[in-house]
C-alpha cells in the first residue's frame, strides 16, 4: 500500500536508517520519533497510517507509549508493529496484549517486516 505514512518511534539512528530505507523503497511515507515523548505529540500531528514502535525508549517504555496510543480517540485505531530487541517470551505476549498487530524481534528479516506492514494496513483498511 505504497503512499501510506508510517512512522518509526525508535532511538537507535542506525535502525531507523535500515527501516525506512525498506519502507521508502516500497513507497510508503516515512515520520520518525526518537523517544517515547515526541512520539504521541509526532502521532498527533501527523496522524500517521502505521506505527513501527521499539520498547525501549528514552523518556519512557513502549508499552506506556503503546497504552497513551490506545487511549487517544484520534490514535486508537492506529496499527501498531513492535520491532524490539528485548526478549520475545517475556515481550512478545505482553504486546499484543496491549494492542499490537505483530511482535518481530530484531534484526528484522525482510520478508517478516514487509508482511506485518501488508498485513496490519489491510487489516485497518478494511476496519476504515
Amino acid at each position: 500500500m505504497p503512499g501510506k505514512k508510517i512512522m518509526i518511534v525508535e532511538d537507535d539512528k542506525d535502525t531507523v536508517r535500515a527501516l525506512g530505507v525498506r519502507l521508502k523503497s516500497q513507497g510508503y511515507n516515512l515520520v520518525v520519533a526518537t523517544d517515547a515523548i515526541s512520539a504521541i505529540s509526532t502521532a498527533r500531528k501527523e496522524k500517521p497510517d502505521l506505527i513501527v514502535l521499539d520498547l525501549g525508549l528514552p523518556g519512557g517504555d513502549g508499552f506506556v507509549v503503546m497504552q497513551r496510543l490506545r487511549s487517544n480517540y484520534e490514535l486508537m485505531m492506529v496499527p501498531i508493529i513492535v520491532v524490539s530487541a528485548r526478549d520475545p517470551f517475556l515481550n512478545e505476549e505482553r504486546a499484543l496484549e496491549a494492542g499490537a498487530e505483530a511482535f518481530l524481534q530484531k534484526p528484522v528479516k525482510d520478508a517478516d517486516f514487509s508482511a506485518a506492514i501488508e498485513k496490519a494496513l489491510s487489516k485497518s483498511a478494511r476496519v476504515v
